[in-house]
């Protein structure tokens, strides 16, 4: 089988071209044939896709690029698409093999990736000169720096594209399982008689799902490195730090025999300092601790 031909722009990179040559290696399985270059000649010329260079943006001939003048739209967020966002709506839904997928990649990865592309501010800092660390940072750090040789570069994308690929696609196979734990968490949750503390059997996402309901406090589910049984506070909100009740304060930071002291609970071995997570030895002793912390 002949390879799937794609020209993206050579010089520095960004996450931008970087993920959309990951996004086509993984749809093409690895069998694309990537040309970097700005020569408009050889660009005319034609190529299965043209990425983030060319001026252009015609999703019918694959060409996806963003850089014209009056950009190439936004998303309902506000978000101005980049060229991955481009290419994104014409072969996510293909590549993660559900809508519901490709969207909340799309929220999750290209959105943001998008957005720092274009020069939007996505994030405000709560501590002076402490920025996060964002994928497109990483993706960068692949560039030259003023001492290594401009025949690398090439190699250095290529690095990055595979790093990328690997990010997509472990991102999608985790949200892929997640949206299948969403339905067995649903059905836990339905059938749990005190629905203040739920248990599962297996070690489930659960955050998104429990924080829709007002009465969970608690999670008890099995350690599967450790054989050690958890309980886990469920958050005001699922990406927040927030708990919706703490586990008693006294119990923080404590280990093994002290633990077990306090709490009377004899397998007890840990409760995390920010009280939002404490392990026993058993199943029976999680469920103990998770009974004294509803009631404290």
């Amino acid at each position: 089988m002949s390879k799937i031909k794609v020209i993206t722009h050579n010089g520095d990179f960004h996450a931008d071209d970087v993920f959309a040559m990951a996004s086509l290696m993984l749809l093409h399985k690895n069998k694309i044939e990537i040309m970097r270059t700005r020569d408009e000649a050889i660009i005319n010329k034609g190529a299965n896709y043209v990425i983030d260079v060319g001026g252009i943006y015609d999703d019918e001939r694959n060409i996806f690029d963003h850089h014209q003048s009056g950009g190439a739209g936004e998303r309902s967020s506000g978000i101005p698409y980049a060229s991955f966002g481009l290419l994104w709506k014409k072969i996510g839904i293909e590549l993660c093999g559900s809508q519901d997928i490709a969207e909340e990649i799309d929220k999750k990865i290209v959105s943001q990736i998008d957005g720092w592309d274009n020069g939007l501010p996505l994030y405000d800092s709560k501590i002076t000169n402490l920025k996060p660390y964002l994928v497109d940072q990483a993706i960068t750090s692949f560039n030259l720096t003023w001492k290594e040789k401009i025949e690398d570069i090439d190699t250095r994308f290529l690095e990055a594209v595979m790093i990328a690929a690997k990010i997509l696609e472990r991102e999608v196979k985790k949200i892929s399982d997640k949206k299948e734990a969403e339905l067995i968490v649903e059905k836990i949750y339905n059938n749990a008689e005190d629905k203040r503390i739920i248990v599962f059997e297996k070690n489930y996402p659960f955050q998104e799902i429990l924080s829709k309901y007002e009465e969970p406090l608690y999670v008890v589910s099995p350690d599967r490195i450790n054989n050690n049984w958890h309980i886990a506070t469920v958050r005001t909100e699922p990406h927040s730090f927030n708990n919706r009740k703490d586990l008693p304060y006294e119990w923080a930071g404590k280990r093994g025999v002290e633990l077990a002291q306090i709490t009377g609970v004899p397998d007890a071995i840990f409760c995390h300092n920010k009280c939002f997570v404490a392990v026993a030895q058993s199943k029976e002793g999680a469920l103990k601790l998770a009974k004294i912390a509803v009631e404290s």
